[in-house]
């Protein structure tokens, strides 16, 4: 059984960091391109960044430069730091599979305070 799990998560101030990861488990199963994603109340879920299997990298206007996304493929694991968080970067976020399997994770919780 394929399984992502992100951790992470947590409630900071603005301007703080978190640190997000988002770890694959299952018998073979191999991570290739992945997305974070997050929905806030009341929106749309929102793609946050993507990695490639070869480490290319997107990223949506509004974390451009205060995010990054990365992977460690001997740990079956991707990242994503998270800088200079604002008030409307509170949102639970998600991990999912980029590819025809389209897992996705159980989203951890971010919240940021004034």
């Amino acid at each position: 059984q394929v399984r992502l799990v992100e951790s992470g998560g947590g409630s900071v101030q603005a301007g703080g960091s978190l640190r997000l990861s988002c770890a694959a488990s299952g018998k073979g199963f191999t991570l290739y391109g992945m997305g974070w994603y997050r929905q806030a109340p009341g929106n749309e879920r929102e793609s946050v960044a993507t990695i490639t299997s070869t480490g290319s990298t997107n990223y949506a206007d509004s974390v451009k430069g205060r995010f990054t996304i990365s992977r460690d493929n001997a740990k079956n694991t991707v990242y994503l730091q998270m800088n200079s968080l604002k008030l409307e970067d509170t949102a639970v976020y998600y991990c999912h599979d980029l590819t025809a399997r389209g897992y996705w994770g159980q989203g951890t919780q971010v919240t940021v305070s004034s």
